[in-house]
């Protein structure tokens, strides 16, 4: 059963939040939609959002200013809560980059995240089916793109499930995810010790053992303005793993931007561009 929480009018379409029953997590998850005006008449392409760390579904919605161009250009935008909440898992909220707010979109195999971390199947098959199946959206041009740990989402749920994702892009993702301690808590946390099962959710990692899995190229900004650019996010590790594969990657680099909101804002109509070329070509 879907619960429409709430719906706003927005450049001749609706802003819309939900809360269903998830199979996927065993717990309520919400997510919200952005359906622009072309919806009422045809099905439209779809574009799956991500976010990072600590966010939630309308974090994206409230902050990118991307309704605009996804009115214009005819595109649905999807996105759902970064974790499920009230698991009833012991200091679950403990930590801000790991735990709730910070489900790292895989599915988990360690107690106690297992029973309910399944973000993996929740984006790829739950969201993925109820949006095609509630709205009037088209599965063959379908694309998914986040940021930072949602960049990351983006990049892997990508090069595992090549068949629902037509195009993919990124905002400052965690791109080597094994080699930054975000990563390795979380990794450590939700799949364990066994640092080969983490090679399956790294970006990085997925790309060498891909030959040009997206022939109409990938696009990732970053700003050089970023606290975690060193640290955490790696973009370079990605970029030489695109390059072993044979896959065009456009990576541009922007001096003084940081990692917030005001950044993707400042980019976003470029990514619905790039989305709707590649989804709107034969």
């Amino acid at each position: 059963m879907l619960e429409i929480l709430s719906e706003h009018p927005c450049f001749n379409g609706i802003q819309s939040f939900y809360r269903h029953d998830s199979e996927a997590t065993g717990l309520p998850m919400q997510f919200s939609v952005f359906h622009p005006p072309a919806e009422e008449h045809q099905l439209v392409p779809v574009l799956f959002y991500l976010a990072g760390l600590t966010c939630t579904e309308e974090t994206f919605m409230i902050k990118a200013g991307a309704q605009r161009a996804a009115a214009q250009r005819g595109i649905m935008l999807v996105t759902c809560d970064t974790s499920p909440r009230n698991t009833g898992i012991p200091d679950a909220d403990k930590d801000w980059d790991f735990g709730q707010g910070a489900g790292f979109y895989l599915d988990a195999t360690q107690a106690p995240w297992s029973k309910h971390f399944r973000m993996e199947t929740y984006v790829t098959q739950e969201l993925h089916s109820l949006i095609f199946s509630e709205f009037n959206a088209d599965q063959t041009r379908t694309g998914i793109f986040g940021h930072s740990m949602g960049g990351h989402g983006a990049l892997t749920l990508a090069l595992r499930h090549p068949d629902k994702y037509k195009s993919v892009s990124a905002f400052a993702p965690i791109a080597a995810p094994s080699r930054c301690p975000w990563g390795q808590k979380a990794f450590t946390g939700y799949l364990g010790n066994d640092q080969k099962s983490w090679l399956e959710h790294d970006a990085t990692e997925l790309m060498k053992k891909r030959q040009t899995p997206f022939p109409q190229g990938i696009l990732i900004d970053q700003g050089l303005g970023d606290k975690f650019l060193k640290e955490q996010l790696l973009p370079e590790q990605f970029e030489q793993a695109c390059a072993q594969a044979k896959q065009p990657l456009t990576l541009r680099r922007h001096d003084g931007y940081d990692h917030g909101y005001y950044f993707i804002s400042t980019f976003i109509d470029d990514h619905l561009a790039f989305h709707e070329r590649i989804l709107k070509s034969d």
